[in-house]
């Protein structure tokens, strides 16, 4: 079973404007072949299938762990992603008069919304944008893709079951991953993209170092001697960096409040590259961040719902004779009250 919280691991600043080109960029990390979907399910199916619990159970913890972890940074991408989608096509609504949009960001558009128009196109301005998925399979937001467009698939997964084959695969997929992730940065100067971006550099690098420790755990082979992979130091890029200098590089952190303890046979001993020990903060999860805002977007019919205007006109209509005409406005509701979870450790 997995418990989760209504916050995310990075705190991400607000785009100044929309980034559509960014945002398809950034679905590699989603939904590429060494995307964060993979690493999640790729350590969750290994988790799955493990055999041999008792004999291997530092290894199995460190599986665990490293899975649940890897849940929060499908969260982060689909949050930098949804926030770089954010005004990229006006916020025009059917059930207003014409020329009447909703208050937000809008992009500067290419004159194709017809905004004033009884008839107006508020997604023309997509046409000229390359990641169709973003406008009409999503309402402007995140999908479980690659850059191109290709739907994630469970092809990407391996587990064989020899847990040797596996670790080694954990440990290329972390390091392609890496790959990756410093790509989209050179590719994306906005700031939104590289917060995210350097967040995951570091905490993926955990992830490398993680199975290369395991890996000379059960061959004794000196894993570390190759990192970095590729040959790029996190401490090279300025949103890592500051990561770095508080730590976040060599500390695991702790994802089940009582359960998978046994990581720390493994996660422990010296960072192979700076020569930090290795901490593992058992019982402590990182600190959470708000949800970015998302607003909502009419144009897309997104949330959607009752118009209010709507609601007060025909409450008028039925109003009773002799007394004032009833009026209505749809209360907002957030759903069933819901039992509290149990609280993030150390909150």
């Amino acid at each position: 079973m997995i418990q989760r919280f209504d916050s995310i691991a990075v705190d991400l600043p607000v785009p100044e404007s929309a980034n559509p080109a960014a945002a398809a960029a950034m679905q590699e990390l989603m939904g590429g072949k060494f995307g964060e979907m993979s690493t999640l399910m790729n350590y969750t199916f290994q988790s799955f299938n493990f055999r041999g619990k008792k004999q291997y159970r530092p290894f199995y913890d460190l599986l665990c762990n490293i899975a649940t972890e890897e849940y929060s940074h499908i969260e982060a991408v689909a949050a930098a992603i949804n926030l770089l989608l954010t005004g990229a096509t006006p916020r025009i609504d059917r059930n207003k008069p014409a020329g009447k949009t909703v208050k937000g960001k809008t992009s500067k558009g290419n004159g194709r919304a017809n905004a004033d128009s009884d008839d107006p196109a508020p997604l023309a301005d997509a046409l000229d944008y390359r990641y169709a998925y973003h406008f009409l399979a999503g309402a402007q937001s995140a999908m479980p893709c690659d850059s191109m467009g290709n739907p994630w698939n469970g092809t990407y997964v391996t587990a064989t079951g020899n847990l040797k084959m596996d670790l080694l695969h954990n440990f290329f997929l972390e390091c392609g991953a890496r790959a990756n992730k410093m790509r989209v940065y050179e590719m994306c100067p906005d700031p939104t993209a590289r917060a995210m971006v350097g967040y995951l550099l570091v905490r993926g690098g955990v992830h490398i170092v993680a199975y290369a420790k395991a890996l000379e755990k059960l061959t004794g082979a000196n894993i570390g001697q190759l990192l970095p992979i590729p040959d790029v130091s996190n401490k090279k890029f300025p949103e890592a960096m500051k990561h770095e200098a508080n730590g976040l590089h060599r500390i695991m952190w702790h994802f089940s409040p009582a359960d998978y303890t046994e990581l720390d046979q493994i996660w422990n001993g010296p960072h192979p590259e700076d020569g930090t020990e290795l901490e593992f903060r058992r019982g402590e999860m990182p600190q959470g961040f708000p949800w970015p805002e998302a607003p909502d977007e009419p144009q897309f019919v997104s949330p959607g719902g009752i118009d209010p205007e709507m609601i007060n006109y025909y409450a008028k209509r039925l109003g009773t004779d002799g007394g004032e005409p009833a009026t209505a406005t749809p209360a907002r509701s957030n759903g069933p009250k819901m039992q509290a979870a149990t609280r993030r450790p150390g909150k």
